[in-house]
């Protein structure tokens, strides 16, 4: 599986300078401010109070905006976005409200707007080192058949793409901070296996001269909403990424 970062896939995957963009599962805005920089006019939304402030205390790369909410029940106009992105956020919905949450994104894209749905998968030193946490094995495979079954709201799949994305983190430490900063109850949950959880880090993870470094491989399939031309760079057979068959 090719070595690539997220960031640098979604940046050549997607158009976004000048477009609408929702990204659903915000967390802490990296990614609305990375699209931000790229010309889009970008909105974060995230249920987590804690998560938006990180967001909005971190320095804006333009005029994007954030707002608490949820996949359910998006605060926003029918068709008033280009692109819509679940980005690592799609399996921390409940299963059960997968088909809401596809419902809402068709309903807020354009016609010919872009879903990107960006997931890991249940394998990879990343995973491995979360487990003790919490394991997604099952919630990750409930994603997928998900967004494979989205053409019921009115989505064609456009691509498929798989790559490994490479996890950094300084020391144990900035890993445990990072954990725990967005989600005050995994902070309990972190320090009872503090001991399992520190060995996994030191076994994982790939020492390099800046810190530590762990695999984590990613799917992900764009899907297009019936209707209109679709703001994606390239095509599902670019050279760059090789598509899943």
């Amino acid at each position: 599986m090719e070595e690539r970062q997220d960031n640098d896939v979604i940046l050549e995957l997607l158009d976004v300078d000048g477009k609408r963009v929702l990204d659903i599962g915000c967390g802490t805005g990296g990614l609305v401010r990375l699209m931000t920089g790229a010309g889009a006019k970008a909105i974060g939304l995230d249920s987590s109070r804690q998560a938006l402030d990180v967001a909005r205390a971190a320095a804006p790369a333009g005029s994007e905006t954030y707002l608490q909410g949820n996949a359910k029940e998006l605060p926003f106009e029918n068709a008033s976005f280009d692109v819509v992105v679940f980005f690592n956020s799609l399996h921390h919905i409940a299963g059960a409200s997968h088909a809401e949450a596809f419902a809402e994104a068709a309903r807020v894209l354009k016609a010919g707007g872009l879903v990107y749905a960006g997931e890991p998968l249940a394998t990879g030193a990343d995973f491995e080192l979360g487990k003790p946490l919490v394991d997604e094995t099952r919630v990750r495979a409930a994603a997928y058949e998900s967004i494979k079954k989205a053409h019921a709201f009115g989505f064609e799949e456009i691509t498929e793409v798989t790559y490994a994305h490479q996890t950094w983190h300084r020391d144990f430490e900035e890993f445990r901070k990072t954990k725990i900063t967005v989600d005050a109850g995994r902070r309990m949950a972190f320090d009872e296996k503090v001991t399992e959880i520190r060995a996994l880090f030191e076994s994982l993870g790939r020492k390099t001269a800046d810190g530590f470094v762990f695999g984590r491989p990613m799917r992900v399939n764009i899907l297009r909403k019936s209707g209109g031309p679709a703001p994606m760079k390239g095509s599902p057979d670019s050279p760059r990424l090789k598509p899943v068959v």
